[in-house]
């Protein structure tokens, strides 16, 4: 929904005199809105509000495209990006409980690794284990959350974007202001069970007419402690799960420039926490003692340039700085406790050209140059250090309804050590074809298909780590094959206002696929390959909203996916033609949203079914089904011409217990409230 405050003349010569000057024909009776009457009461202006339900960017997109907005985020009951992620289908949240706890996530079964996370368009690194723990993120001061299934169908983006089989990108939230105003100050407030308190602020300033700063902060503290229910099979009891305390604090600032056929921007973020890991609960131990420190900061820009409406320049860099510590107080070596130290730093540099050479045909070129060096203080650590190059050749062409975008990366991956031996190198080139139909003209009807062959190496975890790294580790190749059909229709001053529909099927084919499980604890991890993996789904999105009363709308959403993910390796194995690990056949979510004068309500389900935690699908392996109810009810007002608003929220309302991962028990039923003021 797009809201436009217009002002025009009272009486029908100013509907005559509107399209005039903006082309659009607006009747009056298709206003439906709050009409409120200004203090210039000699010239009989009105202001008036026009809610108009238009096309969504998910259903142009040429790839599947799940997409979260600034409003959206503010309704849901989400702590971080890991928890809104939740609410897109085929997707598979691994979260081992708690708000401190790791929250990574896999799309379409292919896997964590295969799910690149970019910030401002560029992306957010992990050279160490690939995993980029989402719940580090928070939401007061995103624009968007978008998830491309593919890749994002553009052509101007750095050669990264296209180096993935999905994609997940955080838009930082541009500064505007109304007219007269050069500054706006967010504040929240935010407390709730397990000593949750968490204060934030977003600061937005107008330097001038080509430059906006933003200026954000956070801070979360709680004890993660709460109860939950265990049984060994023979006692069942409730306990207390501990050592999942947070502490962490986030500054962001970023700066926002236009110049003539341009834009710039660039940001410095910095991340810091400490925190407990709440191990596995087996065999009657609850209690834990490690710990781990993340310090994180990095600088990054961008600059965009078009020259003429016919060749465009995007360039792209970063410098990152990474450091990490991982205490065991319970594990004693020669040199005393486990308390192992890294160090990992990335340099990255990307330059993207596009050259339009008419109405319907586009060209571009990529490449990307990326240092990455990991450092520990680990006995027989092999200090590997990593140069990757991604070149892409990409077109777009556009003929009436009918478009057709295709790309070739060449990847090169140059891994060196310190001591002892390296994986090698490799060289890999990837195509993609991706097209999008508008099926009839009058009607809102599209098709949308890609194909997709990608490519990723291990980690230098994977690799290199000691006891645990395996520098025989067979690189992962995947297949991606996509169709699917998207509709949208608006129903003009009816009750019913719209309906968004996407519907796809998907196949994927991987090849030498990497599995990661944890050990004892959630740091260690136990790496293997599974020679073959068939992956075939059928993913549902549905939106639509509806006008119950005057100023009471119904908003509700919709999402299910089905997926088939089994190992095709060997007809020997035992676990031939077994679904793969922590995979569901069904899932889905369901959103409402209702919305009266000042007053706003949500209501969530969220179904994961049943699924294996071992290769083997016997029933030892076997996790039962969980879901969840969310709600939560708010209030928006004014005073003294300042906004204010109130939100209560309660989750898992039923107060299930339940597992994510095996052993690692999430929280019941919990609580948070919010205050918001903004200035």
């Amino acid at each position: 929904m797009i809201k436009k405050s217009l002002t025009f003349f009272k009486g029908p010569r100013s509907f005559i005199l509107f399209a005039m000057v903006t082309g659009v024909y607006l009747l009056p009776e298709l206003c439906y809105a709050q009409v409120i009457d200004t203090a210039e009461k000699v010239k009989q202006l009105r202001t008036v509000e026009v809610n108009e339900y238009r096309i969504t960017k998910q259903s142009l997109s040429p790839t599947p495209l799940q997409l979260l907005t600034a409003a959206d985020l503010k309704r849901i009951n989400s702590l971080s990006v890991a928890d809104a992620i939740r609410y897109f289908s085929g997707v598979q949240l691994k979260d081992y409980g708690g708000i401190g706890g790791l929250k990574t996530v896999n799309v379409r079964s292919l896997g964590t690794n295969h799910t690149a996370v970019f910030l401002d368009g560029i992306q957010i690194g992990n050279a160490q284990n690939g995993q980029v723990d989402l719940g580090k993120f928070s939401l007061n001061n995103l624009e968007e959350i978008a998830l491309y299934s593919g890749q994002k169908p553009e052509l101007l983006i750095p050669a990264k974007a296209y180096a993935s089989a999905s994609s997940i990108y955080l838009k930082t939230r541009v500064p505007e202001f109304e007219k007269d105003q050069n500054k706006q100050l967010d504040l929240n407030f935010k407390v709730g069970d397990f000593g949750l308190l968490n204060p934030s602020f977003v600061y937005q300033q107008k330097i001038n007419n080509q430059l906006n700063a933003n200026i954000s902060g956070e801070y979360i503290h709680a004890n993660g402690k709460y109860r939950f229910r265990y049984t060994n099979g023979v006692y069942d009891t409730t306990a207390v799960r501990n050592n999942g305390d947070v502490e962490r604090m986030r500054l962001q600032a970023a700066l926002f420039g236009k110049f003539k056929n341009g834009k710039w921007h660039a940001q410095a973020y910095s991340f810091l926490s400490d925190r407990g890991l709440p191990g596995a609960i087996v065999a009657n131990k609850f209690d834990y003692t490690q710990r781990i420190w993340d310090r994180n900061f990095f600088v990054q820009g961008s600059v965009e340039k078009q020259w003429h409406n016919q060749f465009s320049v995007l360039v792209n860099a970063k410098y990152a700085y990474d450091y990490l510590r991982y205490l065991v107080p319970e594990y004693v070596t020669l040199d005393g406790f486990l308390d192992n130290r890294f160090k990992e730093q990335e340099a990255y540099i990307s330059v993207a050209s596009k050259y339009k050479v008419n109405s319907i045909l586009e060209f571009a070129y990529v490449s990307d140059y990326q240092y990455q060096t990991l450092s520990a203080n680990i006995y027989r650590f092999a200090f590997p250090y990593r140069n990757t190059f991604l070149n892409v050749l990409s077109s777009s062409l556009s003929i009436n309804r009918l478009n057709i975008q295709a790309s070739i990366l060449s990847t090169t991956v140059v891994d060196k050590v310190r001591v002892y031996s390296s994986s090698g190198n490799k060289q890999v080139f990837s195509p993609t074809v991706m097209l999008s139909s508008k099926l009839f003209k009058d009607n809102d009807l599209r098709l949308r298909a890609f194909y997709k062959d990608i490519f990723r190496m291990p980690t230098f975890n994977d690799l290199y780590y000691t006891f645990i790294g395996n520098t025989l580790l067979n690189p992962e190749y995947a297949k991606q094959y996509d169709v699917g059909f998207t509709y949208f229709k608006n129903f003009k001053n009816q009750k019913f206002k719209f309906v968004d529909v996407q519907i796809d099927a998907y196949y994927n084919r991987v090849k030498d696929k990497i599995v990661a499980q944890p050990g004892a604890n959630l740091y260690r991890w136990i790496m293997y390959n599974i020679g073959l993996v068939d992956i075939r789904g059928v993913e549902l999105n549905a939106k639509t909203a509806f006008e119950v009363f005057p100023n009471l709308i119904l908003n509700a959403g919709l999402s299910y996916t089905y997926q088939k993910a089994i190992d095709i390796t060997s007809k020997e194995e035992e676990s031939y033609r077994d679904q793969i690990p922590y995979i569901p056949k069904h899932s889905g979510s369901f959103l409402g949203k209702l919305d009266y004068k000042n007053w706003h309500a949500n209501y969530s389900f969220i179904y994961t079914g049943a699924r294996y935690n071992q290769k083997a699908n016997i029933i030892y392996n076997y996790m039962e089904p969980w879901y969840t109810h969310d709600a939560a009810i708010g209030y928006d007002f004014k005073f003294r011409k300042q906004k204010l608003g109130i939100n209560a929220e309660v989750n898992n309302l039923l107060n299930q217990y339940y597992d994510v991962i095996p052993n690692f028990p999430m929280p019941g039923r919990n609580y948070r409230l919010t205050l918001n003021f903004t200035i």
